[in-house]
């Protein structure tokens, strides 16, 4: 039984070390976009409902993991030879709610196909 691309997000990169960083990128995008909905949740609390204790346990917590996207998401940039532009645009999709689920699945196609962004 064999795994398709869905199962397997490593699968059909061609580049020597762009595999892994293309699975670790595409997990980071998704923790990254997940903790960044429920740091505008804890926001909301914060100024609805003056109580910033969601804030202060979920703000450092994305921070630190967007740092972590950061550099991963650098890696993959290095690895699958971006543009200056196209990985400027990538680094910034975790700062903006939603976009990094979207950018994520672009970013997958184009390292699977071998194009550059």
């Amino acid at each position: 039984m064999s795994m398709t691309d869905e199962e397997n997000p490593a699968q059909a990169v061609g580049a020597k070390g762009t595999r892994g960083a293309l699975a670790r990128y595409r997990v980071m995008a998704y923790v990254v976009g997940v903790g960044l909905l429920c740091l505008v949740v804890a926001m909301v609390v914060k100024y609805g409902y003056d109580d910033a204790t969601p804030v202060a346990i979920v703000g450092p917590t994305h921070g630190f993991l967007y740092a972590v996207y950061l550099l991963f998401a650098f890696d993959l940039a290095l690895k699958a030879r971006w543009s200056v532009k196209g990985t400027l645009l990538v680094l910034v999709a975790g700062m903006i709610p939603f976009v990094s689920f979207f950018v994520e699945r672009r970013v997958t196609r184009q390292v699977r196909a071998g194009r550059k962004l």
